[in-house]
């Protein structure tokens, strides 16, 4: 049937100026007055669709219903048809050009209940990535993506991409006004749609198109839209890792962790970036054959600036576009988690860029920073610093650990620049801060944020670790929120990184006199979970390759570094190197091009990725080694003072297995007989020596053996050939 209008005074036509505000794009409700609606005994349709010239109405199942009117010729129609009761809709329109179909979005409900209103007004909702954003759904029998947007305080929020042309009059949301959010569900979006939200503020402003702060997928940069996906559809076959770690100790267990910026560790033939596939099939073999236990990317969350490495993250939920789809990473971690290899990201809570599409002033106002610049501004990064104190931030960034770690199977989080969040007067001058409520430094809010994080991570996903890069000596940074800790599992150990740097860069004949930066460690290196970093902040900006640190001729350098790398895992403490420093490339590292690989033709090169990989096994087949990294139990110095020698000197232990003795001399001096305190008679072997001619040294030594002695005063001694820079392991045979 053809509907006819009703007369202007009737309640089923809408008045001009409401005609008019769609018309303009500054209507705010659409719902109350699109879409079908009853009107006394009749079914009103309305409906917006620029471009068209006549629109007639169907059923879902294609029943005509008749057409309608058109008000104004700028697309906005208006009728009654043959339905008895409200429901959803379909339209036929066409010009003189074509003719297309459309499923009315305002005929449908909202797809959040009032339970979600209470959790998320409440701050505890813990799938809001499940909620908001963009996710496929089946509504009310009809496919499409159902969208939604926390924007408190805005006038109008739209959803616009190629599907309405980008025009933000087209889909505009429902405000849900007990939470701020608003939603929409557009039928027939079909996944991999390019949309951004459009939103006029309080003030009547139109802000810079904003991506979606829950985008589970992103358009490759210089383009910043979001991008409709569907759900992951990986098939898991890491049962036997993940129940591994879910059962055991971390502390007690060997992890030594490859540090990779996924955009530089490899490039294709072509200079390109690899996908995720193509890493999967070079990375993952080398890590296993190199015997680390875990990969710890750079942040990969989507980012627009490759020279920021990913640490200026403007989509904190979607695996960034320049290695491939969202799968693809999955797909990744599946493949590390089958060979034993598990998979940590760098994820970055402590800041977020200002790019005008990202969240700054996301609804016109200050929503996810504070609005104080002493507060909510980071001098040292020009970036905003997130609002902890606001239970909707707590929750997205909360919300975006648990994604991280059920989604992608992550084996752990290592949280960026922790100090920042913890210290309100972080990198500030007097006067340039704002004090806590105890008129203190300590950021109250962030300390609560990082307390629920872990708790909520480590209590829904057993086997998880969270690391914290924490420069300062705040107390409790790796023990439980339920002792006043901040509730990680370890603690990157800048001041083993700072001090033993410090100690090596110095000519062999000046270490004498700074003995005290390889000992002073041991004073604290039990009051924490640690992780000892070798990082990719030690071998940018000027600072050089670790090699390149090194003094000396070119033979020294490698034998300093060789000893070094012994040192360090003979150490207390779990293990991270920054690719390329196995090898010992010597440029420092840059993010516009792959690690240079051909250094591996040379012998220098070669033997010290084979040490690398040598004292991985060793650390990890060895449970003195890596058994008590974090109890004092585990370590007993046997030589802390001979400063004269640069040599140090000390026992690894665990219970009930044979320890292992360290003995370090960093300077360039072949001492063929040096005594040294042993807990035992007998045979000890050479486990491990970094001047072996295997690795690039001398090839001094002992000859795999050495013979330990009571003496007459009853002390058991051993008589050792200390080769020059090098690092010597013993085991009791």
């Amino acid at each position: 049937m053809t509907s006819e209008l009703k007369e202007a005074s009737s309640p089923a036509r809408l008045p001009d100026d409401e005609v008019a505000a769609f018309i303009e794009g500054t209507h705010t409700n659409p719902f109350a007055s699109l879409g079908p609606h009853a009107v006394g005994k009749d079914v009103v349709v309305r409906c917006f669709l620029p471009g068209a010239t006549s629109v007639s109405v169907e059923t879902l199942s294609g029943k005509d219903l008749g057409t309608l009117a058109l008000r104004h010729e700028a697309g906005f129609f208006e009728g009654t048809v043959s339905l008895r009761k409200v429901q959803p809709v379909r339209y036929k329109a066409e010009n003189a050009d074509a003719r297309w179909t459309v499923t009315d979005p305002y005929s449908f409900g909202p797809v959040l209940g009032p339970m979600d209103d209470y959790y998320i007004r409440e701050g505890s909702h813990l799938r809001l990535f499940d909620k908001l954003g963009a996710h496929p759904v089946r509504h009310e029998g009809v496919d499409g993506f159902h969208f939604a947007v926390w924007a408190p305080n805005a006038r109008r929020v739209s959803v616009v991409g190629a599907f309405n042309a980008w025009d933000g009059r087209r889909h505009v949301m429902r405000l849900r006004l007990d939470t701020g959010i608003w939603e929409i569900f557009i039928p027939d979006v079909p996944a991999g749609t390019p949309y951004k939200y459009e939103i006029i503020g309080q003030d009547g402003q139109l802000q810079p198109l904003k991506a979606d702060p829950f985008a589970r997928r992103s358009e490759l940069r210089p383009q910043t839209a979001s991008v409709t996906t569907s759900e992951i559809a990986q098939v898991w076959e890491d049962e036997a890792h993940r129940a591994h770690w879910a059962s055991a100790d971390p502390r007690r267990q060997p992890i030594s962790i490859y540090e990779v910026h996924a955009g530089s560790w490899q490039r294709g033939d072509n200079g390109a970036f690899l996908s995720w596939d193509e890493m999967a099939a070079r990375l993952i073999p080398y890590c296993v054959d190199m015997g680390f236990t875990h990969i710890e990317f750079l942040p990969i969350s989507e980012f627009p600036y490759d020279p920021s490495w990913g640490y200026q993250t403007t989509g904190l939920y979607a695996p960034t576009a320049r290695f491939g789809e969202p799968e693809g990473f999955a797909r990744f971690v599946n493949g590390a988690h089958k060979v034993g290899l598990g998979v940590i990201l760098d994820w970055v809570p402590a800041h977020f860029p200002v790019d005008a599409h990202g969240l700054r002033n996301f609804d016109g106002t200050a929503l996810y920073e504070h609005e104080d610049p002493r507060q909510g501004f980071h001098p040292d990064w020009n970036t905003a610093i997130y609002n902890f104190g606001r239970a909707e931030v707590f929750a997205y960034l909360v919300n975006n650990a648990l994604y991280w770690a059920e989604k992608f199977h992550l084996d752990g989080l290592r949280v960026d620049a922790v100090a920042s969040m913890l210290y309100l007067d972080y990198s500030r001058k007097h006067g340039e801060w704002v004090p806590n409520e105890y008129g203190g430094n300590e950021n109250l809010d962030a300390v609560r944020f990082l307390q629920t994080m872990n708790k909520e991570v480590y209590g829904s996903h057993p086997g998880i670790l969270t690391i914290a890069e924490e420069s300062t000596s705040w107390p409790g940074v790796s023990a439980p929120v339920h002792t006043g800790g901040l509730g990680f599992g370890f603690k990157w150990n800048m001041g083993f990184m700072h001090d033993t740097l410090q100690y090596l860069a110095r000519d062999a004949i000046h270490r004498k006199h700074h003995h005290n930066d390889l000992t002073f460690g041991l004073v604290y290196a039990f009051s924490e979970n640690f992780v000892l970093p070798l990082s990719h902040d030690e071998v940018v900006h000027g600072k050089g390759s670790l090699v390149a640190k090194m003094p000396g001729d070119d033979w020294q350098k490698f034998a300093n570094l060789r000893a070094y790398y012994g040192f360090m895992w003979g150490y207390p403490g779990k293990k991270l190197l920054f690719m390329g420093q196995e090898f010992a490339q010597w440029a420092e590292w840059s993010e516009e091009r792959g690690l240079d690989w051909n250094l591996l033709e040379y012998p220098l090169h070669q033997g010290m990725r084979r040490l690398i990989r040598d004292l991985n096994g060793t650390y990890r087949n060895k449970q003195a080694l890596h058994a008590r990294d974090c109890e004092g139990e585990g370590f007993e110095w046997l030589i802390a003072d001979d400063s004269d020698n640069s040599v140090f000197a000390w026992l690894r232990k665990a219970p009930g297995e044979k320890a292992v003795a360290v003995i370090s001399n960093f300077t360039p001096v072949y001492r063929e007989v040096y005594s040294i305190p042993l807990p035992s008679e007998g045979r000890w072997r050479e486990i491990v020596n970094t001047d072996a001619e295997i690795y690039g040294g001398s090839g001094k030594g002992n000859g795999g053996v050495v013979h330990a002695v009571r003496t007459a005063s009853g002390e058991i001694r051993a008589d050792l050939t200390l080769p020059p820079l090098a690092t010597l392991m013993l085991e009791k045979d």
